[in-house]
């Protein structure tokens, strides 16, 4: 009796194995699951000018605005140079203002020829001349001032600061890393696609992306949701860093995926599970 009852719950197993293993191979047929990394856009931050630094205002892993000052070079140098080309421009256009008023009053002068040609041809040539002077010292005072405002660092978007690199007196020359910063936004899934399902994944698709990482309110891998938005018109060999249940050597697609709501835990380089739903039609438009 009790060998006939194991011979039926081994045959119950059997089967349950094998509807089990059916109906997974469906659900497999309709789900696209790729691997891949998170990537986020970093920028290197320097200074236009060179100088000496006077103040580092950040620290690494400090979040940063868009527009916040992070860093600045002693600016006493470029200050009096910009102080210096505002006094020449005043300068050049009392002188210029002069020449021109000098030009209108011997305009009838030289119509009648009340005063020589070479007296009109040399009040002329004073006139044109001051001109020149004063736009040549408006121009230099713009780049004076341009070069006293990029003795500043600010923020060009909201990120975080990865890397500090320079620390205050010390020397740096124009565009010298001064910071690395990673941007909040947009941040996107890299991964590739094997050639077979390329006809079957399209822009805008929806995806859900699940991190290796345990969300502890939930005690389930933190997840996301995100689109197709960008796929490879050039197919390559699969790279070396990226783990397929297809051989290396196949051709695949690369993908960027777009992850709607980001957090503080998603990080550069974090290896994430994509799942595509192929029977899905929802596309973001």
């Amino acid at each position: 009796m009790k060998k006939k009852l194991l011979i039926l719950i081994l045959l119950i197993s059997i089967v349950g194995l094998f509807l089990y293993s059916i109906n997974r191979n469906k659900v497999n047929k309709n789900l696209l699951t790729l691997y891949g990394n998170i990537e986020i856009r970093q920028v290197d931050l320097g200074f236009r000018v060179e100088g000496i630094i006077a103040k580092m205002l950040v620290e690494e892993g400090d979040q940063v605005k868009k527009g916040q000052l992070i860093a600045s070079l002693d600016d006493t140098t470029y200050k009096a140079n910009y102080d210096k080309s505002v006094a020449e421009v005043q300068t050049n256009k009392v002188t210029s203002a002069n020449a021109s008023t000098l030009y209108q009053r011997n305009i009838p002068l030289c119509a009648d020829t009340t005063t020589s040609k070479q007296d009109c041809d040399n009040i002329l040539t004073a006139k044109n001349a001051t001109k020149s002077s004063l736009n040549a010292s408006i121009a230099a005072s713009r780049t004076a001032k341009k070069n006293l405002d990029d003795t500043r660092i600010y923020a060009p978007a909201e990120g975080i600061i990865m890397t500090r690199v320079q620390e205050p007196g010390a020397p740096v020359l124009p565009a010298q890393s001064v910071y690395t910063m990673a941007k909040s936004k947009p941040v996107w899934v890299r991964a590739y696609i094997p050639e077979s399902n390329l006809a079957n994944v399209k822009y805008g698709m929806k995806a859900n992306i699940l991190t290796d990482s345990i969300n502890p309110k939930t005690g389930k891998h933190r997840e996301y949701t995100g689109w197709v938005g960008y796929i490879s018109p050039v197919a390559e060999f699969t790279p070396k860093t990226v783990q397929t249940s297809d051989l290396r050597t196949d051709l695949v697609y690369r993908v960027r995926i777009y992850i709607y709501e980001i957090d503080e835990y998603l990080r550069q380089g974090m290896p994430v599970t994509i799942n595509l739903d192929l029977t899905s039609k929802e596309v973001r438009k």
